[in-house]
């Protein structure tokens, strides 16, 4: 198994909302990378898209909070990685936030998880799997 793995805000939402098979997908998965003593890792992106759908802070936190601290992880945004999403997104007619998903997984050494088929254009970045794969 890997040892870093980035979601992308929906696989966040699917365990949250508790999203139906892709609910249990994601909480299975995340129990893994506990047990696993791997490690999560999220970015303000993924902290702004949340908000942008109207969760609160302290709901932003929950979500967060199923992972012990040492298994969960921030990752920086630098101005470099903003610069080459907005190419990136302008290029290949996808959101800019999914672009900057893909550089924070690739900068990192991360797994990218996401069921959103944008990543497919975008597979020289880093490669989208989905939760099964791992579980």
């Amino acid at each position: 198994m890997v040892g870093q793995f980035y979601f992308d805000t929906s696989i966040w939402l699917d365990f949250y909302e508790k999203r139906g098979s892709n609910g249990e997908v994601a909480l299975r998965l995340i129990e893994n990378i506990i047990l696993g003593n791997k490690i999560i890792l999220y970015s303000d992106i993924v902290v702004r898209e949340l908000r942008k759908l109207g969760y609160s802070q302290d709901e932003i936190y929950a979500i967060f909070r199923v992972a012990k601290p040492k298994n969960i992880r921030k990752v920086h945004v630098f101005k470099e990685q903003i610069d080459e999403a907005e190419k990136i997104a302008y290029q290949k007619n996808i959101p800019k936030g999914d672009a900057l998903h893909a550089i924070f997984a690739r900068d990192n050494n991360a797994q990218l998880i996401s069921r959103d088929t944008d990543f497919d254009e975008i597979r020289n970045i880093a490669i989208a799997k989905l939760p099964e794969e791992f579980t």
